[in-house]
């Protein structure tokens, strides 16, 4: 799992950059996105970068996803999300404490999932509960 901060102007940026991540990155999200302190999220930005930032956010969130931290690199760097999108590895000082704040922090409210629950087509076609057609081929959440 990769553990993903996601720093911006608004809340409606953070929306869309977690958007583009699960879509257009193809990220599975593991966790809900919760709201982090934006100058801690700053702060923690500047020692991964080691140079100082041209702005501050005013909001902040962070969040685990299913895939590894290489990959979750490889993909973020793919797609170019309207706020600033940092893969934090646990190789980083502030990483342990970006994990308690996050144990601490209130659910980002704004996001809904909008991959498939289920890794199924349903057929109307067939009436009662069977009415599921198994399809390898969709891009689950569950998978």
């Amino acid at each position: 799992m990769a553990l993903i901060l996601i720093r911006g102007e608004n809340n409606s940026k953070l929306l869309n950059a977690i958007v583009d991540i699960e879509h257009h990155g193809n990220l599975n999200l593991e966790s809900k996105p919760k709201i982090i302190d934006s100058s801690f999220a700053d702060s923690l930005v500047e020692s991964i970068l080691k140079s100082k930032l041209k702005t501050k956010s005013n909001v902040a969130t962070a969040f685990f996803v299913r895939e590894d931290t290489t990959l979750s690199i490889l993909q973020v760097k793919k797609i170019h999300p309207p706020a600033h999108v940092v893969v934090v590895s646990d190789e980083y000082d502030g990483y342990n404490k970006l994990i308690d704040l996050l144990d601490e922090s209130e659910p980002f409210q704004s996001y809904r999932s909008h991959k498939a629950k289920n890794e199924c087509l349903i057929d109307y076609t067939i009436e009662g509960e069977n009415r599921y057609i198994k399809n390898e081929k969709l891009n689950s959440y569950m998978k």
